[in-house]
């Protein structure tokens, strides 16, 4: 399998990773695209620390524009 994570702060992928994986699964499903004007898949995203909990960041499957999805 491959993986599309890149990690940036240790302590944002362990936040991460605390979240079951089914449920970050739907999360990577579930990211706004602005571009495509929908809910996107992100792909080859860094997990970043946040004042606001955990940030993906990375682009969006179906069009490749930048996207991020906050997660608290």
């Amino acid at each position: 399998m491959k993986n599309d994570q890149d990690v940036i702060s240790f302590s944002a992928n362990k936040k991460w990773l605390s979240i079951p994986e089914e449920t970050r699964r739907m999360l990577e499903k579930n990211v706004w695209c602005g571009s495509c004007s929908e809910a996107v898949t992100i792909e080859k995203y860094t997990v970043e620390d946040s004042t606001h909990g955990i940030v993906l960041r990375g682009q969006c499957k179906k069009c490749g524009h930048a996207v991020a999805r906050v997660i608290d």
